[in-house]
């Protein structure tokens, strides 16, 4: 009805296009309100329109895309320094990125503007998450449900926390809730899926990887997700396989298909496969755990050097990367056979000192702990 009128009114061809980019994005055909909202970009008219590239952010972060979700953010808070919304997908995903002193700042900068949206307190709360303070993140969460209800993103954060807590039967209501008021969006279905494995619960996350496969569609996110459920069983690798193999054709830069398909190769002791994966897939980006990946990759093949550039690689991404230091300690400790003959040579009698592993520690966990009570979280 709507398209019908606008066509005899002149000067409002741009508002027919309008209408069905959105009308994609909430019948979740995100591929298509790209398109869309990319054509409506060019036009003079709504070129660097902030809302539009508010929407086209939180699209391509639907799609996987999270490079062109971050600057999509960042072309539209520059635009609008006072601009909350979407902002706390953005802070998600700079703290995934690893980008934690940015993820700071922006939360300092949202609290300026105002302590009554629940964006400055998912973003504080993205950072204590990625710095593993997860009481404080359970807390921070929990405040911004309390502002707003209806905000995915803190039921996210505060799913995440209470999984990471081990109390996982909490986390599920809370994604469950997320995914009540966002069908579409695939991260909430993620973050229940990881609570039913979390909890041997195979079965029912198949169930849900299933159901999501149906209704979302055979896309390179959603066959991923399929294939991560089918690699906890024995029977169903293959299978795992196939839909990995499907995705990567769909989207061979979908980073979370390459590290599944490069588990799988890493089960099968094809290292000389999976370095050639992840080589291929670092050519065009650079990410943390890819990069940590192939260092494991490598020290299976023995070229340990190498090795150990893909781990610095890793932490100058991400400098709170757990496993890629753990990585680079063990190759300390396991010294190569020609430079324990050469220490041996300059000094017989000299002794090694053992390291100590490093530990996380929820040091906040005391100070959140009687502030659970006010914001629902018995």
């Amino acid at each position: 009805m709507t398209l019908n009128v606008i066509q005899s009114i002149p000067n409002l061809d741009w508002l027919s296009a309008w209408i069905k980019a959105y009308a994609f994005v909430h019948t979740g055909d995100n591929t298509r309100a790209i398109n869309t909202i990319c054509s409506l970009e060019k036009k003079s008219l709504l070129r660097d329109n902030v809302d539009l590239l508010g929407t086209l952010a939180d699209l391509y972060f639907r799609v996987g895309d999270n490079k062109n979700a971050i600057l999509k953010f960042e072309q539209a808070q520059m635009l609008d320094p006072y601009l909350i919304k979407g902002m706390d997908i953005y802070g998600y995903l700079l703290a995934r990125e690893g980008r934690l002193e940015d993820v700071e700042n922006l939360g300092c900068r949202l609290f300026n503007i105002s302590d009554q949206h629940a964006e400055p307190w998912v973003v504080s709360g993205c950072h204590s998450f990625y710095t593993k303070r997860h009481s404080r993140a359970l807390y921070l969460g929990a405040k911004a449900i309390q502002l707003n209800s209806n905000s995915v993103q803190a039921l996210l954060l505060k799913g995440a926390a209470l999984r990471s807590m081990g109390r996982v039967q909490e986390a599920i209501i809370h994604f469950r809730e997320a995914i009540r008021l966002a069908p579409c969006r695939l991260d909430c279905c993620e973050g229940l899926i990881e609570c039913y494995l979390a909890s041997n619960s195979v079965r029912e996350a198949m169930v849900m990887a299933n159901n999501v496969y149906k209704t979302l569609g055979a896309n390179a996110q959603t066959l991923t997700l399929l294939a991560t459920v089918c690699l906890e069983e024995p029977v169903t690798q293959e299978k795992a396989k196939t839909l990995l193999d499907k995705a990567l054709l769909q989207r061979p830069d979908y980073i979370k298909a390459v590290v599944k398909k490069a588990e799988l190769l890493s089960r099968e002791q094809k290292y000389e496969e999976g370095i050639s994966l992840l080589r291929g897939t670092l050519a065009n980006q650079s990410d943390c755990v890819l990069h940590r990946m192939l260092g494991d990759f490598l020290v299976a093949v023995n070229e340990f050097q190498e090795a150990m550039d893909q781990y610095s690689i890793a932490l100058s991404l991400d400098p709170n990367d757990q496993k890629s230091l753990e990585g680079i300690q063990k190759m300390e400790k396991e010294e190569s056979p020609t430079d324990a003959t050469q220490e041996e040579d300059v000094d017989d009698m000299e002794g090694s000192g053992e390291e100590g592993d490093l530990e996380g520690s929820d040091s906040e966990a005391a100070q959140w702990a009687d502030q659970e009570q006010w914001f629902g979280m018995q």
